[in-house]
């Protein structure tokens, strides 16, 4: 009886097999991969959607007293054209209005923001002389759609809307607006309908003449006392610092009132002898919300309500901020509720993305759970766990790889993983069939086991990694499509062939290293006769 001389292996494939196959590494590793990717997936941000790169810029440049014609001639155009140079526009789109000229650029879908808005920053600033002396500076105000979409909507109502005023609900809403702003992770917050508190004046245009006043006199005296007056600080000459400042002139309704407009045979005339002045709310204002509330099984008629708009940063994890907001919420209720106010929350997507994520994991285990029930029909219960451990194993590797390059966890993402679910397992099936056919194979029945092992997964490793490397390169041309819809469906080429990487490698690392003790060799002998 001869030796048997040990398999070499050619492929990377049964190279793999033979590293892994006895090595003490192998099960460390898998427990590893597995618990790499269960804190990928408890800890990768969750969103709905994917967020995508959109950038543009909004230019504005007042010219007081200029017309919308002589706006379109000395500030619009000339802007339109310098815009033009800046690479990466799509769109320009001006606007002239009388006093003030707007410019939008909308960049190609994919233009990086910060680049972008430079460029614009740059090119304006360059070519200021090119605007009349007496134009404005200009405002440069760019498009950030990553925190521009609210991710938390909530309405805020009164309970009886006879008892609340018109400001006290808006004025209660702002304190708890700046509260939730301070929570970390929250970019912009925004209150929508409702009314500011304002003092209002009613001009009597009948006295007005009476005085021969005009309105802008009335404007400018207000104007002349509507902003704090800044402290004045001064040196003498012994080194005393001397600070002159004056309180708030305006701070109730009188105060408004004793504002001097003009002067009349030598009498001051007051704001009161030609207006009436109320504290009251921005009646200038015509934009509201209404809702209606359901309280058990009635609902309560249309009132008008004060909505609060929560936005993320980028990258950031939609469910943590959602959550955090519901708990501001309910600390604040106790004060709400004091000050008769109840609130709803109207949009959560924290709460769909985290349900979306939930229920395509779910979908993922029960297509886990398909596919080894199908393959104990076709290979054996054996063989149908050894392939069933690949699958999570494979998609942990993706995980792990999708949260440290900054990618987050969507529909998106986890439709890719469906997709490639069916891929993944093809290469252990492939490994896991032909070690079978090995085992039951009479020609290798003096084989040692471990040589069988390596050689089965390596008779199978070119054609196997040639396939695979095919199915990436139908994705490969996803990754190029441009516009809204690559940017969209962007994580599918990220990911999947990264899924279909990983299949390779888990298969030929832990199939062979757990067939060598889960799968035994049939008797070969017992099928000859009893001949040996």
């Amino acid at each position: 009886m001869h030796a048997h001389k040990p398999y070499t292996p050619k492929d990377y494939a049964g190279k793999l097999a033979r590293y892994f196959i006895n090595s003490p590494l192998t099960m460390i590793l898998g427990i590893t991969l597995l618990a790499i990717g269960y804190l990928s997936l408890m800890i990768m941000p969750r969103e709905e959607n994917p967020q995508m790169v959109v950038s543009g810029s909004t230019v504005i440049i007042a010219l007081p007293g200029a017309t919308a014609k002589e706006v379109e001639n000395v500030i619009v155009r000339p802007l339109e054209r310098k815009m033009k140079e800046v690479l990466g526009i799509e769109h320009i789109m001006g606007m002239a209005m009388d006093n003030v000229g707007i410019v939008n650029a909308a960049f190609y879908i994919g233009e990086e923001k910060e680049d972008s808005n430079l460029k614009v920053y740059d090119k304006i600033m360059q070519n200021a002389d090119i605007f009349p002396e007496n134009a404005m500076q200009p405002v440069i105000k760019p498009l950030d759609i990553d925190v521009d979409i609210p991710i938390v909507s909530v309405a805020f109502y009164a309970k009886d809307p006879s008892k609340m005023d018109d400001t006290r609900l808006y004025d209660a809403v702002k304190n708890l607006q700046h509260a939730i702003n301070g929570l970390p992770n929250v970019a912009v917050t925004a209150l929508k309908g409702g009314h500011k508190h304002q003092y209002n004046i009613l001009v009597d245009l009948n006295k007005l003449s009476g005085y021969n006043l005009s309105l802008e006199q009335i404007t400018q005296a207000v104007q002349a006392l509507a902003y704090n007056v800044p402290a004045v600080k001064n040196r003498t000459t012994e080194g005393e610092i001397v600070i002159m400042g004056i309180k708030n002139a305006i701070e109730s309704v009188r105060d408004v009132e004793d504002i001097i407009v003009a002067q009349y045979m030598g009498a001051p005339i007051h704001l009161r002898d030609v207006a009436k002045v109320e504290d009251g709310y921005d009646i200038q204002n015509f934009r509201s919300a209404a809702i209606s509330a359901r309280d058990g099984d009635t609902f309560t008629p249309a009132q008008e309500q004060v909505t609060l708009t929560i936005s993320k940063l980028k990258g950031t994890n939609a469910v943590v901020i959602a959550d955090e907001v519901k708990e501001a919420l309910e600390n604040f209720k106790p004060m709400l509720e004091k000050a008769g106010i109840k609130y709803s929350i109207t949009r959560n997507d924290g709460e769909r993305a985290n349900e979306a994520v939930n229920e395509l994991v779910f979908h993922l285990i029960i297509s886990i759970v398909i596919i080894a029930i199908l393959l104990v029909f076709v290979l054996g219960w054996r063989e149908s766990l050894i392939v069933t451990f690949t699958v999570p194993a494979i998609l942990a590797i993706t995980l792990f790889i999708a949260y440290i390059t900054g990618q987050t966890i969507n529909r998106i993402t986890l439709f890719a993983f469906l997709l490639s679910l069916g891929l993944l397992v093809d290469a252990a099936i492939i490994v896991i069939e032909n070690i079978h056919r090995h085992f039951h194979s009479v020609e290798s029945a003096d084989m040692p086991k471990d040589d069988l092992l390596v050689e089965a997964t390596d008779e199978i490793g070119p054609p196997t990694n040639i396939a695979t490397f095919a199915i990436i390169l139908t994705m490969v041309p996803m990754a190029f499509v441009g516009g809204m819809m690559g940017q969209f469906m962007k994580p599918i080429p990220a990911n999947v062939p990264v899924a279909l990487i990983a299949s390779l490698f888990v298969a030929y690392i832990f199939t062979p290293y757990f067939a060598k003790r889960m799968m035994h060799r049939p008797d070969h002998a017992k099928h000859e006769g009893g001949h040996k």
